[in-house]
């Protein structure tokens, strides 16, 4: 899961991706333990937490 956080905000990759490096067999399941455990979802705490790139 901390990986998963990791990549959603310093990366643009996938959510079918993210899933896939982080140990997870698909988005769908990445999605459910984000809701499970942080109480949201993926595309949101991506939106919240997301590092900007420095221009």
């Amino acid at each position: 899961m901390e990986r998963a956080r990791r990549e959603l905000e310093s990366s643009d990759a996938t959510l079918d991706r993210v899933a896939i490096l982080c140990g997870f067999k698909t988005a769908d399941t990445l999605v459910r333990a984000f809701r499970r455990r942080l109480n949201t979802t993926p595309t949101e705490y991506r939106r919240r937490f997301r590092v900007p790139e420095a221009p």
